[in-house]
């Protein structure tokens, strides 16, 4: 009997989602502090909108990344090749 092993490219790609996430984990609340701290500039909506799009897609790159991790440890289809 096989043991299951981990498929490393897909954990690499896991880890790499990963990584897009924390920095947008940090970008995203650091312009949204910047913009709500400015409210009387020009740009004031634009730069909420794409702070919030920023912090929206910290959640979803979180999201796909662990997703794609545990899919690389427990997915048996990929690793009955």
């Amino acid at each position: 009997m096989e043991t299951n092993r981990t498929n490393k490219d897909v954990l690499v790609k896991g880890i790499k989602k990963m990584i897009i996430s924390l920095v947008m984990m940090f970008a995203g609340p650091t312009l949204f502090y910047i913009v709500t701290t400015n409210k009387e500039k020009p740009f004031y909506i634009p730069l909420l909108i794409i702070s919030l799009l920023i912090c929206t897609g910290a959640i979803f790159f979180a999201y796909k990344g662990l997703q794609t991790i545990m899919n690389s440890m427990f997915d048996n289809k990929s690793n009955s090749n």
